[in-house]
């Protein structure tokens, strides 16, 4: 899938869509690059004279590889982060690296998804984690944040 494919099932948009292309693999994984191109919002602060991808901007990374393997349903959904764990930062991302996420559910329950995921730079990993996110019926409340 191509940017444009991808925005028919995820509901990021530039600057915020942070995956250049994916695919349901068929060993059952989500596979996604992004290419930093160095001109990012992210990097303009993070850090001057350094530029890093942050850690944060990583795991959405992985999380938006992710909603490939869900994607699909019979009514309209949007995937939202319920949490973020034994996430794990190895190596820099740097302008110009290509980063190749290989992502998978591991379980779900319910509209609640659990997920583990890597990224990848010339094949060494810079970053690792696991996340947790519920499909949500578009335009309604996360399940995450019902009042009780």
């Amino acid at each position: 899938m191509n940017r444009e494919e991808l925005m028919q099932i995820l509901p990021h948009r530039p600057p915020m869509l942070l995956i250049d292309e994916a695919e349901k693999g068929r060993d059952g994984k989500a596979h996604g690059v992004y290419t930093v191109r160095g001109d990012e919002w992210f990097l303009q602060g993070h850090f001057p004279g350094m530029p890093i991808v942050p850690g944060v901007i990583q795991c959405e990374m992985m999380a938006q590889t992710c909603c490939v393997l869900v994607s699909g349903s019979s009514e309209p959904v949007t995937p939202m982060f319920a949490g973020i764990d034994k996430a794990r930062f190895r190596k820099n991302i740097l302008p110009g690296d290509r980063i190749e996420m290989v992502c998978e559910i591991v379980r779900a329950k319910g509209p609640f998804f659990f997920a583990k995921g890597s990224g990848f730079v010339n094949g060494k990993l810079c970053v690792s984690g696991e996340f947790s996110f519920a499909l949500v019926k578009t335009g309604g409340e996360s399940p995450c944040f019902q009042k009780s």
